[in-house]
């Protein structure tokens, strides 16, 4: 496809998105726009866009698609912004919003101009933010819900797909209230549970400074999402706060049932809560990207001794493969001094293990 493609917001989400685009359509002009100067120009010194502009009349008034990857806060500013601009009458304006139904709101005044906006949220991150994060495979078998109202016609949403088709991702076409209850579920809620746990070890540790110090290995994974960004969490919050406010009485229900269960003692409940629980969470899909970020950890259990962490890193560069993470953990159930390198896919995840198998003696754990 060919025409002008306008990104606003060029960290981790937009230069993924634009990159997908230009592998998908190398004929399509990109131009990006983010308030962040210095992002601006990594993503045009990397490639990632052809041109950028410093106001947003200067990049939408004659793109033929208009991507918006920014916080859901500034999404509703921006979208009122567009409405007041003379766009391309076939334009289609899109966002990646973790929100919906008050996005899809506050595009009414673009389409009651008779503009065709379609909600859109890839849903794929990474550890990274940033220009210099963007990866082309990003969204590669990652859900792309999105979220046209009804009255959008199936070409519009077919067109868009083709824009999008360099992703590579599995889209999804659902109602705003569906994506804001299903996000809400596996997305927004079990990021409060993080937080909430993290805020209850805060409160301990100030009686047992232990309890930090143990929290190092498995606790540190499982509240992983609990080192989000406070500001975005927060717009989420507010945003999809009718969906949450029912999750959460939901919760304490489901937590004052297992509560009762062990005040009485009741063995054969307790067990039946964690048996429920096990073989749902052992039948969810293994091979696909979910709405929150999959981490792809490989544990190895190393000597003590100095040179050995880049030892290891040294076999891996030989071999291509890229890490996204590194970090040492005293403490992980029966094992210790483990070094955990976090990888991008499955794959990278795989190959590591095999790796490190041919170089060296050490145990390893793809957990």
């Amino acid at each position: 496809m060919k025409g002008k493609v306008f990104v606003i917001g060029l960290g981790l989400i937009g230069g993924s998105l634009a990159m997908a685009i230009r592998h998908a359509h190398p004929d399509a002009v990109i131009v990006g726009y983010d308030l962040n100067e210095k992002n601006l120009q990594l993503a045009t010194l990397l490639g990632i866009i052809d041109d950028s502009v410093s106001s947003l009349e200067a990049g939408a008034c004659d793109a033929d698609l208009i991507l918006m990857a920014v916080p859901v806060n500034e999404t509703v500013r921006t979208l009122a912004k567009l409405a007041h601009l003379d766009l391309k009458r076939d334009v289609i304006i899109s966002d990646a919003a973790s929100t919906k139904t008050t996005v899809v709101k506050a595009a009414s005044s673009l389409i009651d101009r008779g503009y065709t906006f379609i909600g859109g949220h890839p849903m794929a991150g990474s550890h990274k933010s940033g220009a210099g994060a963007a990866k082309l495979h990003l969204f590669e078998h990652a859900f792309y819900l999105l979220t046209p109202e009804e009255h959008v016609e199936k070409e519009r949403i077919e067109q868009l797909k083709q824009w999008l088709s360099g992703t590579r991702a599995n889209f999804l076409v659902v109602s705003p209230d569906t994506h804001d209850r299903i996000t809400g579920v596996i997305s927004h809620f079990p990021h409060i549970i993080a937080s909430g746990l993290v805020k209850q070890a805060e409160v301990y540790s100030q009686e047992n400074e232990l309890i930090s110090r143990l929290a190092a290995g498995g606790f540190r994974d499982i509240t992983r999402i609990a080192s989000s960004n406070p500001e975005m969490w927060r717009d989420i919050l507010l945003h999809n706060r009718e969906v949450l406010l029912v999750l959460m009485n939901d919760w304490l229900r489901e937590m004052e049932n297992i509560k009762e269960l062990v005040a009485n003692e009741d063995s054969e409940g307790i067990f039946r809560f964690f048996t429920d629980a096990k073989v749902y969470r052992d039948d969810l899909p293994t091979n696909m990207k979910g709405a929150i970020p999959a981490f792809y950890d490989l544990y190895i259990d190393i000597p003590d001794y100095s040179g050995v962490i880049s030892e290891i890193t040294g076999y891996l560069a030989q071999e291509g493969i890229s890490i996204t993470n590194i970090r040492i953990i005293e403490t992980r159930e029966e094992i210790y001094g483990v070094l955990v390198i976090s990888f991008q896919t499955e794959e990278d995840r795989i190959k590591a293990a095999d790796c490190v198998a041919r170089h060296t003696d050490y145990e390893t754990i793809l957990a």
